[in-house]
């Protein structure tokens, strides 16, 4: 028996079977509801409280929002919780009393062309940022930023005074120029990182082979460049489309845009319209906001974007 035993303690320690984990040790149990090998996750405090923040803004904000829809389709609504009665007139006598027709073809005229100016100046801008090399180009980079981080009623005002000096005040000329200021440079901004990731020995190949630069730019950078460009032209113009500050001080009863008729219509003599006029304009310009950005998050995508523009330069 001595001799078992002996045999027994000096034979090595079986090893765990094939698929089987190794047992824990002892004290370091899993916690309840987790199986072996994974971590509970608890949110500390700090995590909570962020949440709770969201939670109360997402609240809010659709409190808000259906408040205006609401609004807009009642006929009076004072002290109950939905409007006694429902009609949809007050859209109808919204367009026709601020001539909305007009005011909506101005906004899109406008916007389109600040979009194809501010890509007409832009691009070619972006590539001497991104290709050349001259004294005081970090500095011209800081004026290019100025514009997008200086709230626009800083040089609105001067802007709109310049305006009025040439006799271009409350015209659609006017709204067109000020509003390139804040997008042209934001056209830049957003050019200049796809020009820098396209690989320069395409270009220098297509000039070795009789290009000029007007071919290159043309026929070989445009079509690698066509995402970053539909990228910046829809955000100039929701950006445009949005705009109040620039537009209103520049911009007259033939030249507003509809965020700026929003706001005549709220100001206007005698205390204002009636209230469930503004919020059926309100309810139509967040429409058209909200389809812009549904185009632009449904066509362009900034990590897609990127990845392509990788692709062509590894290419």
């Amino acid at each position: 028996m001595a001799a078992l035993e002996k045999v027994r303690d000096e034979a090595p320690p079986k090893a765990p079977a094939r698929g089987r984990r190794p047992s824990r040790p002892r004290g370091s149990a899993p916690a309840p509801g987790t199986t072996p090998g994974e971590k509970r996750l608890a949110a500390s405090p700090s995590a909570w409280f962020v949440w709770a923040g969201m939670a109360a803004f997402l609240v809010l904000l659709l409190g808000i929002i259906v408040a205006v829809v609401v609004d807009s389709f009642g006929r009076s609504w004072f002290d109950t919780w939905l409007p006694a009665e429902w009609t949809a007139q007050w859209y109808a006598e919204s367009w026709d009393r601020f001539d909305l027709t007009h005011v909506i073809g101005v906004t899109v005229g406008v916007a389109l062309a600040v979009v194809v100016l501010s890509v007409l100046i832009g691009v070619p801008a972006a590539y001497l940022l991104a290709r050349r090399s001259f004294p005081g180009k970090r500095l011209v980079n800081v004026l290019f930023l100025l514009p997008i981080l200086m709230p626009p009623i800083t040089y609105g005002i001067p802007l709109a005074t310049v305006m009025y000096a040439f006799g271009l005040g409350r015209s659609v000329v006017a709204v067109i120029l000020v509003n390139l200021v804040p997008s042209v440079p934001f056209v830049i901004l957003t050019m200049t990182p796809f020009i820098e990731q396209i690989n320069p020995a395409i270009e220098s190949a297509a000039r070795m082979c009789g290009a000029g630069m007007r071919q290159v730019f043309t026929r070989i950078l445009a079509p690698l460049l066509v995402p970053g460009i539909l990228a910046a032209s829809i955000l100039v113009l929701v950006r445009t489309v949005g705009m109040f500050e620039l537009t209103f001080l520049v911009s007259g009863p033939q030249s507003d845009t509809l965020v700026v008729a929003i706001y005549r219509a709220m100001t206007s003599a005698g205390g204002g319209e009636a209230r469930q006029l503004i919020s059926a304009m309100a309810v139509m310009y967040t429409t058209t906001m909200l389809a812009m950005l549904v185009v632009a998050l449904r066509f362009v995508n900034p990590t897609q974007l990127v990845a392509q523009v990788k692709e062509a330069r590894d290419d």
